[in-house]
């Protein structure tokens, strides 16, 4: 009797447990889409600098490697989204996605009056705090709030940064050529009505999992994300070289090529709006044929594609941006929902963890391509990045093959089982 009767309570229990669980299985569109306009509204703004950084070279006498150093300094503060993500695990960090894009807003529409490279340093220092915090929150928010459809959520998350990155250099060089470089504060404006409008349809949406049984100790972190971290830090470094060549230096790339301003950013804008489709559909064709079938096609595609880049001029060249711009822009929400697949109860902590990785790769490696680019030019620039890349493709095989339950995580990411009493 008693067994019977614990086996129904346990019935029960499970029945309430899968009740509970249930609504976390649903893809929450609404929430999802809202976090993610938030998201592209942000993008949009810091992606003013790669279309300026031509301007800064011309206006400061900059060298390239001086004008890498500012997107460095962009994306520096990326090293605290660890100790970001492990807060929002514990306590809501929902106000850092709320104010994030009127801070940011404001800090690179005065990149066109800033008098002196100092000035510049502050604001994209200011600008890149407020960018690792939207970026080390929005995304664990959007994966609870997308079930079991993470890659879709994750391709969703990027479409919102692609789309902001490919508004964003059309945006600057459009106002700049229409208002001139002393009214781009103007452009703030934007910043501030999506960060109200944030506050009003953000207030009742977690930044955090309050059903998580236990999160993970801040003194256990690298032991348990290591086995999956190191393998992805080959990838994320092949990737950087391809990527950092075309992202940061493009708009320089064509310019000294004897591209004009306008076209450079439009060259830019066009790679980055294929990237909204590739982000979108490398998303979800994760979730169905695997994250690592995906990711090693997406990585063998772009090195060719950039060294036929090389041998064209002007128009020509637009395919060969879609296309680049379609496979490169594609790995990354595949790399953001492999690392939830394995810690899903820490999931803003596996994130952030791996935003600063890739924020420290990448750094290093923009600074290596802006020192190539001084010293050979950026057309040899371009063909060490595809090296580089096609270089790392045996690295993906390393990746873990599958994820974890849904629900449950690896034996790694849940609490310890009590011992007998």
């Amino acid at each position: 009797m008693a067994g019977r009767l614990q086996g129904h309570a346990g019935s029960r229990q499970n029945a309430r447990m899968g009740e509970s669980r249930r609504p976390a299985q649903r893809f929450q569109t609404g929430r999802v889409l809202t976090i993610c306009g938030a998201h592209a509204l942000h993008d949009t703004y810091t992606a003013f600098l790669p279309p300026l950084l031509p301007v800064f070279i011309a206006s400061m006498g900059l060298t390239k490697t001086a004008a890498g150093f500012l997107a460095i300094l962009l994306t520096a503060p990326s090293l605290v989204q660890p100790f970001i993500g492990h807060l929002a695990d514990r306590v809501s960090l929902r106000y850092f996605v709320i104010v994030a894009p009127c801070v940011t807003a404001v800090m690179m529409s005065l990149l066109g009056v800033a008098p002196s490279y100092e000035l510049l340093v502050l604001l994209l220092l200011v600008a890149g705090f407020s960018s690792a915090c939207i970026h080390a929150v929005g995304p664990a928010m959007v994966g609870r709030l997308s079930g079991e459809k993470l890659g879709r959520g994750m391709g969703l998350w990027m479409v919102g940064g692609e789309l902001g990155r490919t508004l964003g250099p059309i945006v600057i060089v459009t106002a700049l050529k229409l208002l001139g470089q002393d009214d781009t504060p103007l452009l703030i404006v934007g910043g501030l009505l999506v960060s109200l409008a944030l506050f009003i349809r953000l207030r009742d949406v977690p930044a955090h999992d309050t059903r998580a049984v236990a999160e993970l100790p801040w003194r256990r972190m690298w032991s348990v994300l290591s086995p999956v971290m190191l393998p992805l830090a080959g990838v994320v470094l092949a990737r950087a070289f391809v990527l950092s060549s075309l992202t940061t230096y493009l708009p320089v790339y064509l310019s000294e090529g004897g591209a004009s301003l306008w076209f450079a950013g439009a060259a830019l804008t066009i790679l980055e709006a294929a990237g909204v489709a590739g982000a979108l559909i490398g998303g979800s064709l994760s979730d169905w044929l695997g994250r690592r079938q995906v990711l090693f096609f997406s990585l063998a595609v772009t090195p060719p594609l950039m060294i036929l880049f090389r041998g064209l001029e002007g128009w020509p060249r637009i395919p060969l941006l879609i296309l680049m711009g379609f496979a490169s822009l594609s790995v990354t929400p595949i790399l953001m929902a492999l690392v939830q697949d394995q810690f899903p109860r820490n999931r803003a902590l596996a994130n952030g963890v791996y935003m600063a990785l890739s924020f420290c790769l990448r750094s290093a490696v923009i600074a290596v391509l802006g020192g190539l680019g001084d010293r050979f030019g950026m057309e040899a620039t371009f063909l060490v990045s595809a090296a580089v890349g096609i270089a790392g493709l045996p690295l993906v095989g390393r990746l873990p093959a599958s994820r974890p339950p849904v629900h449950e995580g690896p034996a790694t990411d849940r609490a310890p089982r009590a011992g007998p009493n």
